[in-house]
């Protein structure tokens, strides 16, 4: 029965069904042929936004917009330009980075796509790029934007699955600097290969003009990591602090935002919030639900008959989560399959911190994979492109990133360095 409403619960998304509806309605299909008394689906709803975490998700948010609408998108180019401009394909190079940088403000993929190619696409077409690349390489280098923190999807991971926030959000450092290496590795050759430009090398005085300009950007992700690493503040603590420093610099610094455009934000910020907050609360349901029939317990039983070894059921789990990927949107996917999978691989032995990065980096290149793809349909749309031309140079850039999903699986001290080091 547990299967058949999973199997119905999918078919209600892919038909655009939103999630929490399809959540719910396949919990209930499930509640009421078991027979559950109702009177518990209300008390679910309400206990699964009642969460002082939860807080973070919509503080985060808020921030993000902040930043985003504060100007500083020009400032982490320009920093961008100054740290690899010089090296060959320099504006690709430039996408590259810049998205490390931009991910440690918004904590979103989307964000980071629609910000950054806003801009890029656009001047690496003039400066001679293919505009397939442009748009290409700008999909892929947004993948970092929820794996380095602050992430909401990471965020999510933790809540749904009862993980602490802060090691979670720490170890996702290291895997998402190597999705970006191995991007910029990718863009060299590519660009060697193409003869793509690159600038100067940038004197001093322009690095020092670009490092004090956009300062108040870096210092964001700075101040919500080392908070949390010292214990001065929680991560939710640190979602707050997080937005009074963005009022601050965008109001006082870069001056950029006004009362008005404020209300905007605030309203923009509210209604997202409001998404996930549901979606979670009709989640909590379904965890139930998971919890009841023991599906874990199913599953677990099933995999382990064709093996024990934690090497062979991580690479199951990574290609399922990979298929996954292809249909839902990663924070979709993780509210669905993380109560379930998070069990499983902890009986072989795999940290759940660990699992939580590699679900999310794995996930997350499914949002630039069609037929979902939602990267690829923003930066389609920004660089006026069709779909079939922006896949076919898409293709070779999935090398890098499985590459770094590869890593980042099997060798489990890049995600848990860090958790180690200062929890």
């Amino acid at each position: 029965m547990i299967f058949l409403v999973i199997v119905l619960m999918i078919l209600l998304i892919i038909c655009g069904l939103p999630v929490a509806f399809a959540l719910g309605i396949s919990s209930m299909v499930y509640l009421i042929v078991e027979g559950v008394n109702l009177s518990m689906v209300a008390q679910s709803l309400v206990r699964g936004v009642d969460s002082f975490t939860l807080l973070a998700v919509p503080f985060f948010l808020l921030v993000g917009e902040l930043m985003n609408s504060g100007g500083i998108t020009n400032r982490i180019i320009d920093m961008a330009r100054i740290m690899v401009g010089h090296f060959k394909g320099g504006l690709a190079q430039v996408n590259n980075v810049a998205s490390i940088i931009f991910s440690g403000i918004s904590g979103s993929a989307t964000a980071d796509t629609v910000a950054l190619g806003s801009v890029l696409i656009p001047a690496m077409e003039k400066e001679g790029y293919d505009k397939k690349f442009a748009a290409a390489i700008t999909a892929a280098s947004s993948i970092v934007g929820p794996i380095i923190p602050p992430s909401i999807t990471l965020i999510i991971y933790g809540i749904v699955t009862s993980q602490p926030i802060g090691p979670l959000l720490i170890a996702g450092i290291i895997p998402g600097i190597l999705t970006a290496v191995s991007l910029m590795v990718y863009t060299y050759f590519i660009s060697v290969k193409r003869d793509y430009p690159s600038y100067p090398k940038a004197t001093f005085r322009e690095a020092r003009k670009s490092f004090f300009s956009g300062i108040p950007a870096l210092l964001l992700p700075v101040i919500i990591v080392t908070g949390i690493i010292s214990g001065i503040f929680t991560p939710t603590e640190s979602a707050a602090i997080a937005v009074l420093y963005g009022v601050i610099v965008t109001f006082f610094f870069y001056k950029n935002v006004t009362i008005r455009s404020f209300g905007s934000i605030l309203v923009k910020t509210s209604y997202e919030s409001a998404k996930i907050l549901f979606i979670l609360a009709a989640a909590t349901i379904f965890a139930w639900v998971v919890t009841k029939s023991r599906i874990s317990d199913i599953l677990g039983d099933f995999l382990f008959n064709f093996s024990t070894n934690p090497t062979v059921i991580m690479t199951i789990v990574v290609v399922f989560l990979f298929i996954i990927g292809l249909f839902m949107l990663p924070s979709e996917a993780i509210i669905v399959f993380a109560p379930i999978l998070t069990p499983i691989v902890m009986q072989v032995g795999i940290d759940p911190i660990h699992f939580g990065v590699l679900m999310v980096l794995t996930l997350t290149i499914g949002g630039a994979t069609p037929p979902v793809g939602i990267l690829l349909y923003i930066v389609a749309d920004i660089a006026k492109l069709s779909y079939g031309k922006l896949l076919k140079e898409m293709l070779p850039m999935y090398l890098p990133l499985i590459i770094a999903v590869l890593l980042t699986a099997y060798i489990p001290y890049l995600s848990l360095v860090f958790v180690r080091l200062f929890f």
